[in-house]
């Protein structure tokens, strides 16, 4: 089935804030978040363990618990597992993600893609989601930014475990679909290239947003709607970076990025046009893009998601863009602009 039929809709809600990213998060705001999310009309959510060492998914399942499960789709990953056991969080290595998720449970993160961590995986998240199934599974960070030159021995581990056993399930009807869930191309480029397993779809964070988009252009996009795939763009706003926040990729913004921003903000500017619209309308003009899921950890952020999606975008912001050299020549743009 492909992604788009799973979808309910282009808009969903990243839940790695509700794992208390960046901030510690009280539980009223974290749940009235999910709720906004609900009375906006958006039924797609992502998780994972990894946020907040499961917090993420159990505020998740609180929040949706009262929901009817047939109304609403879930994805989550598998590749990490979490234990009833404390560790150090400073002892954590995260990799490029540093200490995002240093507010969240102090349990201790255990890396695995094996084929039985995967299925314990799957259960475990079961369990603090309140559900009996999840439709998408991604196998999450098997990439450089979290493994460095260690990474295609990952890769190898959960070719021959997650991978076949989420085909596996996915065959057999107990999932709709598998993918990677990654903040890399290579990963995603080096699974197409196989001639097994099949995944169904792709969740790429931070590689086609409107501030970095080429080399995903360039490498897997093409693949990806040929093949009748999708991809579920996350961070559309590369961590906050195009909306005037500090950090980009996790990190401080660097210079060079805070003056690109600078300078589409000063076009979106001039046409009026707002730069969340600008970002979500940018990454959902490519084929290959079945939806985006913004995070968010406040309630009115939801509005401000919806109102960017709906926004009314002149053709004329698009062209000055293109024509300033701040987007790929090949990117495709909304309304063919």
């Amino acid at each position: 089935m492909a992604l788009k039929d799973i979808l309910p809709g282009r808009l969903g809600f990243g839940a790695a804030p509700l794992g208390n990213m960046f901030r510690d998060i009280p539980e009223a705001e974290a749940l009235a978040t999910v709720e906004a999310a609900w009375n906006d009309g958006i039924r797609y959510f992502d998780t994972a363990p990894l946020y907040g060492a499961g917090l993420a998914e159990i505020r998740m399942g609180e929040a949706l618990a009262d929901r009817p499960r047939a109304d609403y789709v879930i994805s989550t990953k598998v590749g990490r597992v979490i234990l009833d056991e404390i560790e150090e969080m400073s002892a954590r290595d995260l990799g490029e993600k540093g200490d995002v998720f240093k507010y969240g449970r102090p349990n201790k993160i255990v890396n695995d893609y094996t084929a039985d961590a995967t299925l314990r995986s799957i259960d475990d998240s079961l369990k603090r989601l309140k559900t009996a199934h999840v439709d998408i599974v991604f196998v999450h960070d098997v990439a450089q930014d979290f493994w460095g030159d260690a990474w295609l021995g990952r890769f190898e581990e959960a070719r021959t475990g997650a991978f076949r056993v989420l085909d596996r399930l996915r065959d057999e009807g107990v999932i709709k679909a598998w993918g990677l869930g990654v903040n890399k191309v290579e990963p995603i480029e080096l699974l197409l290239g196989l001639e097994e397993p099949k995944p169904d779809a792709f969740l790429l964070a931070g590689r086609y947003t409107l501030l970095d988009h080429s080399r995903a252009l360039q490498r897997v996009m093409p693949q990806v709607a040929e093949r009748g795939l999708g991809i579920v763009v996350g961070g559309p706003y590369s961590s906050g970076a195009l909306v005037g926040g500090p950090n980009f990729e996790y990190a401080p913004i660097t210079p060079d990025m805070a003056q690109k921003v600078a300078r589409i903000k000063g076009i979106a500017d001039r046409h009026g046009v707002s730069m969340k619209a600008a970002g979500l309308q940018f990454s959902l003009a490519n084929p290959a893009v079945a939806a985006v899921i913004p995070g968010a950890s406040r309630p009115a952020r939801i509005a401000e998601d919806g109102a960017a999606l709906r926004e009314v975008v002149p053709a004329d912001f698009w062209r000055e863009l293109r024509t300033a050299g701040l987007v790929d020549p090949a990117a495709p743009l909304p309304g063919g602009a």
